[in-house]
């Protein structure tokens, strides 16, 4: 069975994700880059950095969470209308392995999209020099949030 592509409400999903990104202060602050935005799906990369490991050189899991969550959110976001702002309301995490790497990329894919709830996967990968190693997975689930002030996109 092929599996079913979402289709975004807002033509212009591509550039209203990456405005919302780029006004997000948690991601600039850690140094996370906007990768990939497509229907259901965004990807960011983080480098790694001193000031966002814990007390043996790992990525901190906070930081792992963080950048996941923003991944699966904005892949959620991609799917919903124009003048929809997106806010997680739960998620679990599984931390699989130690992030320990020269950069990371975290995946955030719809499983499920809705009109007010959606749910999706995220994926946290480990890049050095041999290769990369999925480190973390999320699964999340999102509000479509419409009609409150100072809350959109």
């Amino acid at each position: 069975m092929a599996a079913h592509r979402p289709e975004p409400q807002d033509p212009a999903f591509e550039e209203r994700v990456r405005a919302s990104f780029a006004k997000q202060g948690a991601m600039h602050t850690i140094g996370a880059t906007l990768a990939e935005v497509a229907p259901g799906r965004a990807v960011i990369e983080l480098p790694w950095q001193q000031a966002l490991t814990q007390q043996h050189g790992f990525l901190h899991a906070g930081m792992v969470a963080t950048a996941l969550d923003s991944a699966c959110g904005y892949a959620a976001a991609t799917l919903m209308p124009a003048d929809a702002g997106v806010l997680t309301i739960e998620y679990k995490i599984n931390l699989l392995a130690p992030a320990q790497g020269e950069r990371f990329r975290m995946e955030g894919l719809v499983l499920k999209p809705g009109r007010t709830i959606t749910v999706a996967e995220g994926r946290a990968y480990a890049h050095h020099e041999g290769g990369e190693k999925l480190v973390a997975t999320m699964t999340a689930t999102l509000m479509t949030i419409t009609g409150r002030a100072g809350i959109r996109h």
